[in-house]
């Protein structure tokens, strides 16, 4: 069965515990502050705020410059207790460690640090389960914070500790590359990989706060800047296809890392990612639409071994097949394909791979573990149309094959 989300940026939802939704252009109130759909959120105590809805669990993502100084007070706020923790890689601890525990010993917290090896390799059972032992030498109770300070590896390993130590204690996400920002760090999908493939072993775990700060994108080096706009530009071509033609005009802004085009683009991507989590928590429907370009991408990082390529840039190459099957299957104007296909290079991103015959079978294989995997089939999500994802579709494997080795 094929699902369509054609129209579904401007479906938006109301505060903590209001579940109705509307169609069309509608004013959202929350926490003092309002704003239209596709306006890429409201102004909170003079910081930039994007809600994302699930009644009990529903929490702000804040973003802007200058933010970590405030993250201690923030973080105080939720409540929790003052003994916490910071997960950190050993890269992003260089930066901003010293800068995060000292915002948040400031607001009368008591963090202590947890450090693994920056990359992908973090993501396994053995990084775990030696933060879990931190944990505990730390004697952290049941309401004490973890905070995620990182990328997507740093988030989605803390994520996942605090998923399972004590059965479960809060976090904060703050993300520190592109990627992150727009979107690991929103969502709550934490977990690890396994040999046979990515995010094998995870949850559905929401953090109690995202704290963006812009400042952070200054340190991440060009190619791990440049991977986090395979994302950006993936939510234009899923969702709003205003928000795409406005990349197309910006991205002069974004490679050179302009803050004021920074914080209206990572607040509309983390606007649309919060509407579609709002409405479907756990990937039982619309939320397969954030998976565009992913079930080849994903495929590629697994064959290629893990670190080799970077999230982003196997996206990229995923979302420029994955769209090739849309002109085949759908219908999609090859016109939108050559936009996609022409946005992504000129962010300098790879957007073709000329694979073997073995390693295209070792890429379908690869595919057959995709979390979409239904009775044993491959399902894609398609564009339609610009701005027009839909999810369900099952391609046969001869088209797949072909579409890989073209």
């Amino acid at each position: 069965m094929v699902f369509s989300g054609c129209c579904g940026v401007g479906r938006v939802f109301g505060g903590p515990g209001r579940s109705g939704p509307g169609w069309g252009r509608v004013w959202v109130v929350w926490g003092g502050g309002c704003f239209t759909a596709g306006s890429g959120g409201f102004y909170v105590g003079g910081v930039r705020t994007v809600c994302v809805s699930l009644g009990e669990r529903s929490y702000e993502i804040r973003v802007g410059s200058g933010l970590l100084a405030r993250l201690g007070e923030w973080c105080r706020d939720l409540g929790v207790s003052r003994r916490c923790a910071v997960i950190t890689d050993e890269r992003v601890a260089g930066h901003y460690l010293g800068r995060v525990m000292g915002s948040l010993e400031g607001a009368g917290l008591e963090p202590v640090a947890v450090t693994v090896p920056a990359g992908e390799g973090s993501k396994r059972w053995q990084v775990v389960h030696r933060c879990h032992d931190a944990l505990a030498a730390a004697r952290l109770e049941r309401r004490s914070l973890v905070v995620a300070l990182g990328g997507g590896v740093v988030g989605d390993l803390a994520g996942f500790v605090a998923a399972t130590y004590l059965r479960g204690v809060p976090f904060v996400q703050v993300p520190t590359t592109l990627l992150a920002q727009v979107d690991s760090s929103v969502g709550g999908k934490v977990g690890i990989n396994l040999g046979a493939g990515k995010n094998l072993v995870g949850a559905f775990y929401q953090p109690r706060l995202v704290v963006a700060d812009l400042d952070t994108l200054g340190t991440l080096p060009e190619r791990e800047y440049r991977a986090g706009l395979a994302e950006v530009i993936k939510y234009g071509a899923i969702a709003d296809g205003s928000f795409f033609g406005r990349l197309e005009g910006v991205m002069g802004g974004l490679l050179s890392r302009d803050a004021g085009v920074l914080e209206e683009v990572v607040a509309r991507c983390c606007e649309i990612k919060a509407q579609v989590v709002s409405e479907d928590e756990v990937e039982g429907g619309r939320r397969e639409i954030l998976n565009f370009g992913h079930t080849i991408g994903h495929a590629w990082e697994a064959v290629a071994g893990y670190g080799r390529w970077l999230h982003g840039e196997a996206i990229a190459v995923g979302q420029v097949l994955e769209a090739e099957l849309s002109c085949r299957v759908v219908g999609l104007a090859r016109e939108v394909r050559d936009r996609l296909e022409g946005l992504l290079e000129r962010a300098g991103l790879p957007t073709r791979v000329r694979w073997t015959g073995r390693r295209v079978e070792r890429l379908l294989g690869a595919m057959r573990l995709d979390k979409k995997v239904r009775d044993g089939r491959i399902r894609f999500v398609l564009l339609r149309g610009l701005g027009c994802a839909e999810w369900g579709h099952v391609v046969e494997e001869g088209l797949v094959r072909e579409v890989l080795g073209s």
